[in-house]
């Protein structure tokens, strides 16, 4: 790390599930799983849409206007 970057990472949860085995999941685990992996992405695309609608509020808050 750069003594200049002062951000600390947490990791990336898609990253760490890519690399777990799937192996020991019977059927119904899968598709539990893949349940709760649908339902997190819908709650990411939603609050993208929010960060979304906000930068685009505050782009037009403080657009300059043409004289």
């Amino acid at each position: 790390m750069d003594d200049n970057d002062r951000t600390v990472r947490r990791p990336d949860a898609a990253s760490l599930l890519s690399g777990e085995s799937l192996d020991s999941l019977s059927r119904d685990e899968l598709a539990a799983r893949i349940v709760l992996l649908e339902t997190e992405i819908e709650r990411v695309r939603a609050h993208q849409g929010r960060t979304d609608a906000h930068r685009l509020a505050a782009e037009a808050l403080f657009a300059k206007r043409a004289p």
